[in-house]
């Protein structure tokens, strides 16, 4: 049993250690991936917890659902993203979206925050998303990202848009959202991957 639990805790440390490593060489060369889905699975690159969210669970009129698409935005075979089901059609305010925690890392040696995007030309797709990043106050700071098509495309977006996030160093969240305000149609699905901090 001890046995058990000294191995336990030496992978641990490994996977640790192997994380920072991989970590540290990004964030050297530039880019710090947080999210690339590659593994099918949760958590995220940094550890982080994702899923989607809703403003009122109760009403059937509207959600958000989150799926792995076996379609990467760098064309890894092997690799995934996340496809986004979304429905703001309803007769009450309605807004629901994508969340994903960043465990408090450290941005400063960044100054822009990327991802791919894409809609769905059956199911149909908004053309703008809100985007949300949040420091440890959990104050969202909103940026209105637009011209998306059915196409994969590199949005980035410099921390400067950000006006709300006060502390770089300990970043809580990365949040889109659909509201029934910005999105047209209501209804629609849109692919994201590869969300990463960058220096431009």
């Amino acid at each position: 049993m001890r046995a058990r639990l000294i191995f336990g805790a030496l992978a641990t440390a490994m996977l640790f250690a192997a994380t920072s490593l991989w970590a540290q060489a990004a964030s050297d060369a530039g880019e710090l991936v947080l999210a690339d889905f590659n593994s099918g699975d949760k958590p995220n690159n940094i550890g982080g917890d994702f899923g989607t969210w809703d403003k009122d669970p109760n009403d059937e009129t509207q959600y958000s659902q989150l799926a792995f698409e076996g379609e990467d935005a760098l064309e890894d075979p092997a690799g995934y993203s996340i496809r986004l089901d979304y429905d703001v059609d309803s007769p009450n305010p309605a807004y629901n979206g994508f969340w994903m925690k960043l465990n408090g890392e450290d941005a400063t040696a960044y100054n822009a925050v990327s991802f791919y995007i894409r809609g769905d030309s059956e199911k149909g797709f908004t053309k703008r998303v809100k985007i949300e990043l949040k420091d440890m106050s959990n104050q969202p700071s909103p940026y209105i990202a637009t011209g998306i098509t059915d196409q994969w495309q590199q949005v980035t977006i410099p921390f400067e848009k950000f006006r709300k996030v006060k502390d770089w160093s300990a970043m809580n969240e990365f949040v889109v959202v659909f509201d029934d305000i910005n999105s047209n149609p209501k209804v629609g699905t849109i692919y994201i991957d590869n969300i990463s901090f960058t220096k431009e």
